[in-house]
């Protein structure tokens, strides 16, 4: 039986020799470190076939960081067999969390209660933890239709169990369009923050119908201020699109590839009408959230999908206008969540210590920069700044990086891995 990180061996040294020759010695042990990270450490195999991926130094599986770990392996399915049964079996189980409970952001290995169990209402075992976030279910059809494109493989799309969790999600989002109506959802956790529970007796801040879905929290789990999110109401367009040519292409269901495409042209037409300011420094730029009641939010936040992560999940092209107005904004000390230190800059989040610029914010700014000049000054921040442990981390103090958040933080360091493997692509291509 192979090991999981012996299916990476073979790119780890690609990859390696490639930022060797040039130079870059710091950026490839970071590499060697960080780009099998997640199999390494956070992978399991389970018996039934499917893969159980917990997030690093907190034992549940995030729907959001278990995609987010793996997708810099996504190329490799193509050829790799081994490297897809791997992903193909995290789709399964996620499907299965899905079924289980589509509200639920974060999941046990099995049903051992484990978890925030005295939130209210009360969670199921299987549960971690019931916040409900819309870029949850994002992430899994992002990565349903991801590695389709990269295997070709269609087995796990067609057994029936996809058509299932396409219509347990459609369903939800559409219930979620008229929250305060229709929606089942609540949310309390007692004696903590106030961004752990959720105001007006679990419901959350009251909205006004836009067409948007309403998200109780943020991808980062802290709760929205105002319930339409529009990050995550972008990236529900993304996937949405997406599903539905599966849906045409694969299932062939035009039916439901037609529900789901009109779902997302509803919440585009609430984006562009609630979601977008004309700000008098940046332009027609996108708020943060908003709540069709003439409130939002202006500031973006490391977590993804986040503003300035648009381009990466596929919503926009980079050199869009409203998304330029969006990122400069970002990038600057209008944005609440913007730190300037001795050593980086960049974006933070009200989740950790103010001051404290997130590697992964940093490494989709480099990700989804136009500008060669700034990917590289990025590249050499988050080089600067993994405090000598050969890794990347979650907040990291802009003066002093020795201070800094969740030491086994494995999104981060596939994040920064899928940024450099664009960095050793280009300079092969300049060779």
């Amino acid at each position: 039986m192979y090991e999981l990180k012996d299916i990476l061996t073979p790119e780890i040294d690609r990859v390696c020799g490639i930022l060797d020759r040039n130079g870059e010695h710091k950026l490839s042990v970071l590499f060697r470190n960080c780009y099998p990270n997640t199999f390494e450490t956070t992978t399991k195999r389970m018996e039934d076939g499917t893969t159980y991926i917990f997030t690093g130094d907190i034992p549940a599986m995030w729907l959001r960081d278990s995609t987010a770990q793996v997708h810099q392996i996504l190329p490799l399915t193509a050829d790799s067999n081994d490297a897809a049964d791997v992903i193909e079996g995290l789709i399964r189980r996620q499907f299965q969390y899905v079924l289980y409970d589509p509200y639920a952001n974060a999941f046990n290995e099995t049903e051992n209660g484990n978890g925030h169990v005295k939130d209210l209402p009360k969670q199921k075992p299987m549960i971690w933890e019931r916040k409900y976030e819309v870029d949850s279910l994002c992430f899994v059809l992002w990565l349903c239709a991801e590695f389709h494109q990269y295997s070709g493989r269609t087995d796990y799309l067609t057994d029936g169990v996809y058509r299932r969790v396409l219509r347990t999600i459609l369903d939800l989002w559409k219930t979620e369009q008229h929250h305060g109506e229709q929606s089942p959802y609540t949310f309390i956790r007692l004696n903590c923050r106030q961004s752990d529970t959720l105001s007006h007796e679990g419901k959350g801040t009251p909205v006004a119908y836009t067409g948007m879905t309403w998200s109780g929290f943020r991808p980062s789990d802290d709760a929205c201020v105002y319930g339409y999110l529009i990050p995550s109401n972008l990236f529900a367009i993304t996937v949405l699109r997406s599903s539905a040519k599966i849906a045409q292409d694969v299932l062939r269901d035009a039916e439901l590839a037609d529900e789901m495409s009109l779902l997302a042209d509803e919440i585009e037409n609430g984006v562009r009408q609630y979601g977008v300011v004309d700000h008098p420094k940046y332009g027609k730029m996108y708020v943060y959230e908003t709540d069709g009641l003439g409130n939002y939010v202006l500031m973006d936040d490391s977590n993804v999908p986040s503003l300035i992560s648009l381009p990466y999940f596929g919503y926009c092209d980079a050199s869009d206008p409203v998304y330029q107005n969006t990122r400069r904004f970002i990038l600057s000390e209008d944005n609440p969540y913007f730190y300037t230190g001795k050593v980086i800059s960049g974006t933070g989040s009200p989740h950790t210590p103010q001051g404290y610029v997130w590697h992964i914010g940093l490494s989709l700014q480099g990700l989804t920069s136009i500008d060669p000049q700034e990917r590289m000054q990025v590249l050499r921040m988050l080089e600067a700044s993994d405090a000598d442990t050969g890794y990347m981390h979650e907040g990291v103090c802009a003066d002093d990086p020795s201070q800094y958040t969740r030491p086994w933080f494995a999104w981060s360091n596939s994040i920064f891995s899928e940024f450099v493997l664009q960095y050793a692509q280009q300079l092969e291509d300049r060779s």
